[in-house]
């Protein structure tokens, strides 16, 4: 779909000046450090049942709140912590969500030693992206996704369903469900055209050192 600008976006994208910025600019991007993955794993489990677009708006007040999302700052949350984080308007009140971002950077702290959260999310890469060539026919699960959720659930993880992880994997790059004619088609520069890998091994490519 063709904007104001003359560029080519899903709907969704074009909601409001803030989700446009997001699509622009972010979504879809690899990041593949420990800290970018754990936020946007726990962002993404704030979403659910909800709108990006509310998560995206409380974005700055879940960093202040969530300590920038670090980990260790995370893991060592009590009660007085949590109940605190209830108490904030500024993100979105959920005692189950902040209790599955504190069990989250316990578990992302625990995988240092096997790895680490992003290899182990990477890991997880397809051979292959979709090619939609519009917002609908873009999937919203794979077996990938399906793997990864289930290999995060049994390290302890929490709110990390295969819909969920999916929305992760196409927000940090595994996945390219940009349509065909958007500008931002091809953002990751790890896809060719037919939605083969541009050159062997997304996941070696993609992470740092690759």
């Amino acid at each position: 779909m063709h904007f104001d600008d003359g560029l080519s976006r899903p709907a969704w994208a074009n909601a409001s000046p803030l989700l446009r910025e997001y699509y622009d600019n972010e979504w879809g991007v690899p990041v593949t450090d420990e800290r970018g993955v754990f936020e946007r794993i726990s962002l993404e489990a704030f979403q659910s049942g909800l709108s990006w677009a509310t998560i995206l708006a409380k974005r700055d007040a879940f960093r202040t709140r969530f300590q920038g999302f670090d980990p260790d700052a995370i893991a060592v949350w009590g009660e007085p912590e949590i109940s605190a984080a209830m108490q904030d308007a500024g993100i979105v009140r959920n005692d189950r969500k902040i209790r599955a971002t504190v069990a989250n950077a316990r578990a992302t702290a625990a995988l240092r030693s096997e790895g680490g959260l992003a290899a182990l999310v990477w890991s997880y890469i397809p051979s292959s992206t979709p090619v939609p060539t519009d917002a609908q026919e873009a999937p919203t699960v794979s077996p990938e996704s399906v793997a990864l959720a289930k290999h995060l659930k049994s390290l302890g993880f929490k709110h990390v369903g295969p819909t969920t992880m999916f929305a992760l994997m196409e927000a940090i790059g595994l996945v390219d469900t940009h349509p065909v004619d958007s500008h931002r088609r091809g953002c990751s520069g790890l896809w060719n055209e037919d939605g083969s890998a541009r050159h062997g091994s997304p996941a070696r490519l993609a992470l740092p050192g690759g």
